[in-house]
C-alpha cells in the first residue's frame, strides 16, 4: 500500500487550509462597507395615475375584468346574462341568497367540482399588480377561488392600495390561518410557451368594485 504522505505532512496541509480560510475571513471582515440606515419605502408606489384606473388597466391585460356596481344584489343581473339557469352559482355573500347557494361551507370541499360561479368578498385589492387579498375568514372553504370555473370577487372601491408596499404594510400585523394574493385567472404558459387560461384553477376573474 502507497500512502500520499505522512500524518504530519497532512496535518500540515490541514493547517494551511484553515490558516488560509481565516485570512480570506479576516480580509473580508476588516472590508465591511460601513453600515448605512435602510432606505424609506414610502410612496415607492405611488402610481402615476388614478389608483382604480391602474387597478383595471392592470387586471384587464392579465385576462380579468372589473365591473362596477353599486350594490352587491346588482350581480344577480351579471350572473343572468352570463351564466344559464341552471348553472351552480354560489357565494359567501347573504346579498345573492337569492340567485346563489349561500349554505355550501360546511360541504366536503369535493361536492364543489361541479361549481360554474363561485362569487366571495376580497379584502383589498392592489394597484400596481391587480393582486386581491383573500384569506381564509372570507373565503367559506379555502378551495373555493382555485375549484370554480369562473371567480368572482367583490371588494370596495376605496379598498385599493398603491402598491404590494402598502399591501404588506396592511398584512404586517394580521393573524389569519390562510391567506393569498389572488390576481386575475389561474393561467400558465410552461407547454410550448402556449397561454392556457384555467390551468390551475378559474378560467375567468370578475371584479365587482362597489362604490363607496
Amino acid at each position: 500500500m502507497r500512502l500520499l504522505g505522512s500524518p504530519s505532512s497532512i496535518l500540515f496541509s490541514k493547517n494551511s487550509i484553515m490558516s488560509s480560510r481565516d485570512k480570506i475571513l479576516k480580509a473580508i471582515a476588516k472590508n465591511q462597507p460601513s453600515l448605512v440606515a435602510l432606505p424609506s419605502l414610502n410612496g415607492l408606489g405611488n402610481p402615476t395615475e388614478d389608483i382604480v384606473t391602474q387597478f383595471k388597466t392592470i387586471l384587464s391585460g392579465i385576462g380579468g375584468q372589473v365591473i362596477e356596481i353599486e350594490q352587491i344584489t346588482d350581480i344577480a343581473a351579471f350572473v343572468q346574462k352570463h351564466f344559464a339557469p341552471n348553472a351552480r352559482i354560489i357565494s359567501t355573500l347573504p346579498e345573492l341568497s337569492a340567485i346563489a347557494e349561500t349554505n355550501w361551507q360546511n360541504e366536503d370541499p369535493h361536492t364543489l367540482e361541479n361549481v360554474d360561479f363561485a362569487v366571495i368578498k376580497g379584502h383589498f385589492g392592489v394597484a400596481e399588480n391587480s393582486a386581491i387579498w383573500l384569506t381564509e375568514e372570507l373565503l367559506g372553504q379555502r378551495v373555493s377561488p382555485f375549484i370554480a370555473q369562473y371567480l368572482g370577487i367583490v371588494i370596495n372601491k376605496n379598498d385599493i392600495l398603491p402598491s404590494m408596499q402598502e399591501a404588506y404594510q396592511r398584512i404586517g400585523q394580521a393573524e389569519y390561518g390562510f391567506g393569498t394574493f389572488l390576481a386575475g385567472p389561474s393561467k400558465t404558459a410552461d407547454i410550448e410557451q402556449s397561454l392556457v387560461l384555467g390551468a390551475h384553477g378559474a378560467r375567468g376573474l370578475t371584479v365587482f368594485l362597489v362604490a363607496s
